[in-house]
């Protein structure tokens, strides 16, 4: 199970669950999510591979398996087949491979996210059954800090998408709260960032990175 997957959990002492009755339709930020994640994987150079990350537990390597995984997995969810049947991380693939394992990915998932029936049924996620539309906020967040990851690695400098991110903030803060950090909420405590710094800053900053 990766951490986002973790934000949303149905007992009640779990981190709070996401509201996802707005009439905005999520799938319009997922699809966003995947499109600068598959751009900022495709400018990853060889001699990065083993850089650090801001996420700790990888190194670029690691963390672009896992992002290949990760895109992977959110058209299995669609399709309402069990989530641990894709692997946290795409082994299979050769270094420098998984730019070009990303496009069929980013490929399936929007041809099985399009219809819009989806945002209404209830999906399989690692950590429980949640509807659609609470699922492609969870991936667009995971997406996006890991996005950051990368970039903030490999010295890289996305145009990100302000409104869509505060849009991510706004379910994130509800969801993970701030207190009890560590345990059943895998994440460092919140990092202090100026209210009025950037929305990526803040989002980061949130889920324990510094940005």
């Amino acid at each position: 199970m990766n951490k986002t997957e973790q934000l949303i959990e149905t007992p009640s002492d779990s981190p709070r669950t996401v509201d996802a009755s707005s009439s905005f339709d999520p799938r319009t930020d997922l699809a966003a999510a995947v499109e600068l994640a598959g751009r900022t994987l495709a400018a990853v150079r060889p001699e990065q591979y083993d850089a650090p990350t801001p996420c700790e537990e990888f190194d670029v390597r690691r963390l672009s398996s896992h992002l290949v995984a990760v895109v992977r997995r959110i058209s299995v969810i669609g399709r309402g087949e069990d989530p641990f049947s894709v692997p946290s991380f795409a082994d299979e693939i050769a270094d420098g491979g998984w730019a070009a394992a990303w496009v069929p990915g980013a490929r399936e998932v929007a041809e099985v996210w399009a219809d819009p029936g989806i945002l209404g049924r209830q999906l399989r996620l690692p950590m429980g059954v949640l509807p659609g539309a609470a699922a492609a906020a969870v991936y667009t967040h995971e997406l996006t800090v890991h996005t950051w990851d990368l970039a903030r690695a490999t010295g890289q400098d996305p145009d990100w998408d302000a409104a869509l991110i505060e849009r991510v903030i706004d379910v994130v803060r509800r969801a993970l709260p701030a207190e009890t950090r560590g345990g059943r909420i895998p994440f460092a405590e919140v990092v202090a960032v100026d209210p009025e710094a950037p929305a990526i800053d803040r989002l980061v900053a949130w889920a324990g990175r510094r940005p």
